[in-house]
């Protein structure tokens, strides 16, 4: 029997299948298996009843709509500026452009808890912006937008963390989009406006679409960000992640345990969507 030619073996510069597979596995159970299933084994420990009657308080109720309102709201202005973002970056050149490039990236290098400091004093009674978003109160002192559009502040913060999850997941697509295909569509007599609506739009909808996910889903669990500039007032501007803080601290572990087991869920259902939407962009893409 002939030996297998060189040519007919892959070379792989890590070792086995066998090392590599049991370093993967101790890695992932380590960081990710083994505290989702402790957080499983504590609530196996609540009966369904207790569980459902923690999970839908009044005051969790308010907390999950201001978090999946204002993750959806940010996440929506992402996807529409971020696109516009990632084009100018891609298909213009201009002075500054690679430091507006990197610019993209600060939210992930920029602690949470620092941007949420830089946003509550951006948008201060005093602050560079928050001194035209003012109005005076009944007694005459001005209060800042935050005060009196209590989500806004969330708003902002969560469009700051979620933006380059949008920029980074489009960019790679406008680069590769042939240019030719929108010769092609001017020289058959469509105008600009045509050109984008049936030939680019269409293109990119599937990466600005998991863009979007991706955006929504980093949205949902931010914490340090939005802490400092929402208020955190009960019903108005209090997120789930910073009531779950709240139950801990009030040695409230069933409570806490309840809330992070939906936001758990709701976080499971979003990697699934944004799985589908990766495999349906891919088959689009090579369609």
């Amino acid at each position: 029997m002939r030996a297998p030619s060189m040519a007919a073996k892959r070379f792989n510069v890590l070792p086995g299948f066998g090392l590599t597979m049991g370093f993967t596995l101790f890695y992932l159970s380590a960081l990710v298996i083994l505290p989702i299933g402790g957080l499983v084994v504590r609530t196996l420990g609540i009966s369904w009843a207790q569980f459902w009657e923690l999970a839908t308080t009044e005051r969790a109720l308010a907390a999950y709509r201001l978090t999946f309102g204002a993750s959806f709201i940010a996440a929506l202005a992402n996807a529409l500026f971020g696109t516009l973002l990632a084009w100018v970056l891609t298909r213009y050149q201009f002075p500054g452009r690679r430091l507006i490039d990197a610019m993209v990236d600060f939210p992930f290098a920029l602690p949470t808890a620092v941007a949420g400091l830089t946003l509550a004093n951006l948008f201060a009674v005093n602050g560079w912006l928050g001194r035209f978003l003012v109005t005076p109160n009944e007694e005459g002192r001005l209060e800042p937008i935050t005060l009196y559009m209590p989500w806004f502040g969330v708003v902002v913060a969560l469009t700051f963390v979620g933006m380059p999850f949008v920029v980074r997941t489009l960019q790679p697509v406008i680069e590769n989009f042939e240019r030719e295909v929108e010769e092609s569509a001017a020289t058959l007599g469509a105008g600009r406006l045509r050109t984008f609506v049936s030939v680019i739009v269409p293109s990119l909808l599937p990466p600005i679409i998991t863009g979007f996910a991706l955006a929504f889903a980093r949205a949902i669990g931010e914490y340090g960000s939005v802490v400092f500039i929402a208020g955190n007032l009960p019903f108005k501007s209090e997120i789930a992640p910073y009531l779950i803080v709240m139950r801990l601290e009030e040695y409230d572990y069933p409570g806490a345990i309840a809330l992070a087991v939906v936001l758990l869920l709701i976080s499971f259902a979003l990697l699934a969507v944004i799985n589908v939407l990766e495999q349906w962009a891919n088959r689009f893409i090579r369609g």
